[in-house]
């Protein structure tokens, strides 16, 4: 971890022990899931059609128990939790973002890009989060300014961290979109600003190939909620990326009470993993 000044202040260390917290969290959530995913499940449909198994059930009960423990003070807005109609006051607040199970559809279909997601966010911004993909055996977090890629083996514990950062874009940048909610609109942003590459892939490591300057851009046209955001911009903020609206302001969290949306809805946004970050066509 970081040395400097800053990252000894008050807040740079809270946010420190908040992340080996989400960790923990997370690859207790993560084993919980594999259990899930190697014994079968059954499927039900929430209602807004989307897919929940005990696999999200169990990994949200985890990480709820982690946070409650170590965090009390602090409110958590958790995606299953919000679907059954349990949302905390977060006004004035810092808050908790939780993902327990981010791309179930991936992970009914056997793929293994789906990730846990845990996230703090304070003054509508997210300062700390951390995304593990389990099936994978990688983690991605971030805090303040430092951002690490986490090699985890098959007991669960984490074998190996290395600093990550954005690579400064190339002239020829590659794109990453949504694997299930791809739209028109992304493909005349590609094609507006010159960018011939894009690979599509589920869940919130698109943030994270960002953030280890695998990628440069992640362009989203299609709905998301914060809880499927908040970690994987974390992790790309802190690794010197940014994630942007459609008017070049930063993407917020704790959107409630918007007549125009559901509560903690996104906008469409660009998340950029380099220094260049125009919207202007190429």
């Amino acid at each position: 971890m970081r040395t400097s000044d800053k990252g000894c202040s008050p807040r740079g260390e809270r946010q420190r022990t908040m992340l080996r917290t989400f960790e923990r969290a997370a690859l207790e959530a993560g084993k919980a899931i594999i259990a899930v995913l190697r014994e079968g499940f059954p499927v039900a449909m929430k209602a807004d059609a989307s897919p929940v198994t005990v696999a999200d059930e169990e990994a949200e009960r985890i990480i709820l128990a982690h946070l409650a423990r170590d965090f009390p003070e602090i409110p958590v807005v958790a995606e299953e939790s919000v679907a059954a109609g349990r949302v905390p006051d977060i006004s004035g607040r810092g808050f908790f973002l939780v993902d327990p199970l981010d791309g179930t559809r991936e992970f009914v279909d056997g793929r293994q890009e789906f990730t846990v997601n845990i996230a703090y966010i304070e003054n509508s911004a997210p300062m700390a989060g951390i995304v593990y993909a389990p099936a994978l055996g990688l983690a991605f977090s971030g805090e303040r300014g430092h951002a690490e890629r986490l090699v985890v083996t098959e007991d669960f514990t984490v074998g190996a961290r290395s600093a990550i950062t954005v690579r400064e874009q190339p002239a020829d940048r590659l794109a990453l979109a949504s694997l299930r909610h791809n739209s028109p609109e992304t493909g005349t942003f590609l094609a507006d600003h010159a960018i011939s590459k894009c690979t599509n892939i589920g869940s919130s490591l698109k943030f994270c190939l960002l953030a280890e300057g695998k990628a440069d851009v992640y362009p989203r046209f299609t709905r998301t909620m914060e809880w499927d955001t908040a970690a994987g911009d974390a992790v790309l903020r802190a690794a010197g990326g940014s994630t942007v609206t459609l008017d070049g302001a930063p993407l917020t969290y704790g959107k409630t009470g918007t007549a125009a949306d559901f509560d903690f809805a996104n906008p469409n946004f660009i998340s950029w993993g380099g220094r260049k970050r125009v919207l202007e066509p190429a």
